[in-house]
C-alpha cells in the first residue's frame, strides 16, 4: 500500500500545481488543462485506493476499524475545510460586481483589467502552492506514522482482473451498498457543486457564498463524532436512514423561502450535519461487506483492495456524472461564465439542481439501501466467525512451528 502512496504524491502535487498555472501560449490551453487534470485525477486514484484500503490492514478488529474510519473521515472533511478556507480567502477577495463605468473609468478599464487578471493568476498560484505543501506534509505523516498489519495480509490469492471483477460485481451486499450510495453521493455532489452558484445568483448572497460553504464543511467536520457515536449505538443502517434523510427538509426549505442571509446560514449548518453522514457512513459500512465476503469465501485472500478500488471508481463516476449534468443544464439555461447577472432560467435551473433532483436521488438511494442485508445482528455474527477463524489459524500456525 505504502509504495503506491509514496509514488503518487510528488506527481499529484506537480500536476495539481500545473492545473492552476496559466501557460504562456494562447492556442492549446484547453488541451493543457485537460491533460494535467486527467493526470492529477489518475495520481489521486493511485493515492486514494491504497489509502482507503489501508483501513483493512491496520487492524482486524471491527471497532478499531470503525474508529479509524471516523478519524480518517473527520480529518478528510477538515482538510476540505482547510482547502476551502485557503483558496477562498486568497483568491476570493473580490466578490463585488462593478457598476456601470463612466468615461474616466472606460479610459482606465484596460489597465485595470490587466492588473486584476495578473493578481488573480498570482493568487491562484499562491493558494495552490500552499495546498501542495499541506499535501506533502500529510503524505509524509501517513508514510512515517502508519504501519500495516502484516498478519492481516499475509495470504494472497492471485486473481486475474476478470476474476476479481466477477467476484466483486457478483456479490449482492456490495452491489446494493455501492448502487445505493452512488445515488446518494450523486445527490450531495449536485448540491455541493451548484450550491455556490445558487447562493450567488438565486439567493443573491454574492459576498457571503464562500463563508456559507465554509460553514457547511465546518459543520460536517464537527458532527462526524456524533455520527460515529450514533452508528455504534443504534447501528449503521439506522444511521444511514436518519443521517441522509436529515438533509431533505433543508434542501426543500432553502428553495421555498424568500432570500434571507440568516436562514441561509442556519440551513448551511443543518446541511453540514447530513454531509458528515454522507462522508462517514459509506466508508464505515464497506469493511462490513469485506468481512461478510471473507466469511462466505474463506479460501479467497487479498481481495480487500478490489472492493475499495471499485468503490473509489464509482465515487469518481458519480463525480463525473454530477459535473456533466450540472454543466449541460446550466449551458442550456443560458449561463454566462463570469457574468454578474444571469438569465432567470439559470436561477430556476440552480434551484432544481440543489433541491428536487437531489431529493429524488436520495429517495432512490435510500430505497436501495433499505434492502442492504448486513444489519447489526449479521455484522456481530461475522465478527465472531472471523475471530474464530483467526484463532484457528493461530493454533495451526503454533502447531506447525512446534512440529
Amino acid at each position: 500500500m505504502m509504495p503506491w502512496i509514496l509514488f503518487s504524491t510528488p506527481f499529484a502535487v506537480l500536476t495539481y500545481f500545473l492545473i492552476w498555472y496559466v501557460p504562456p501560449f494562447e492556442q492549446g490551453k484547453v488541451v493543457w488543462y485537460l491533460i494535467f487534470y486527467c493526470l492529477f485525477q489518475s495520481m489521486q486514484t493511485c493515492f486514494h485506493v491504497p489509502y482507503s484500503a489501508l483501513t483493512m490492514f491496520i487492524s482486524s478488529d471491527q471497532k478499531e476499524r470503525d474508529s479509524a474510519t471516523a478519524y480518517r473521515m473527520m480529518v478528510e472533511v477538515l482538510g476540505t475545510v482547510l482547502g476551502t478556507a485557503i483558496q477562498g480567502q486568497i483568491v476570493g477577495g473580490d466578490a463585488n460586481c462593478p457598476t456601470e463605468p463612466d468615461e474616466h473609468d472606460r479610459r482606465n478599464s484596460t489597465n485595470t483589467s490587466i492588473v486584476s487578471l495578473n493578481e488573480t493568476k498570482q493568487a491562484y498560484l499562491i493558494s495552490s502552492g500552499v495546498i501542495c505543501i499541506i499535501y506533502i506534509f500529510c503524505a509524509t505523516v501517513l508514510f512515517l506514522g502508519v504501519k500495516e498489519n502484516k498478519e492481516s495480509g499475509r495470504k494472497v490469492s492471485h486473481l486475474t482482473f476478470c476474476q476479481g471483477l466477477c467476484l466483486v460485481m457478483g456479490y449482492g451486499p456490495y452491489i446494493k451498498l455501492v448502487i445505493g450510495f452512488l445515488f446518494t453521493s450523486l445527490a450531495f455532489m449536485l448540491l455541493e457543486g451548484n450550491f455556490a452558484l445558487f447562493i450567488t445568483y438565486a439567493l443573491g448572497h454574492r459576498k457571503d457564498y464562500q463563508n456559507i460553504l465554509l460553514v457547511i464543511m465546518l459543520s460536517g467536520t464537527l458532527t462526524i463524532p456524533f455520527w460515529q457515536w450514533f452508528l455504534s449505538r443504534f447501528g449503521k443502517k439506522k444511521a444511514v436512514n436518519f443521517g441522509i434523510t436529515w438533509a431533505v427538509p433543508f434542501m426543500i426549505l432553502i428553495v421555498c423561502i424568500k432570500s434571507n442571509l440568516i436562514i441561509s446560514y442556519l440551513v448551511s449548518v443543518a446541511a453540514g450535519v447530513s454531509v458528515a453522514a454522507a462522508f462517514l457512513l459509506p466508508w464505515s459500512m464497506l469493511p462490513d461487506v469485506v468481512d461478510d465476503f471473507k466469511v462466505k469465501n474463506p479460501d479467497i485472500h487479498g481481495h480487500e483492495a478490489l472492493f475499495y478500488s471499485y468503490y473509489v471508481f464509482f465515487i469518481k463516476f458519480a463525480s463525473g456524472v454530477s459535473l456533466g449534468v450540472s454543466t449541460l443544464s446550466l449551458k442550456f439555461a443560458g449561463y454566462v461564465t463570469g457574468s454578474c447577472s444571469q438569465p432567470e432560467a439559470v436561477s430556476l435551473t440552480l434551484k432544481v439542481l440543489v433541491s428536487p433532483v437531489p431529493v429524488a436521488l436520495i429517495a432512490v438511494g435510500l430505497l436501495i439501501l433499505w434492502t442492504y442485508p448486513i444489519d447489526e445482528e449479521r455484522r456481530q455474527g461475522n465478527r465472531k466467525l472471523l475471530q474464530e477463524m483467526l484463532d484457528s489459524e493461530s493454533e495451526i500456525s503454533v502447531l506447525g512451528s512446534s512440529v
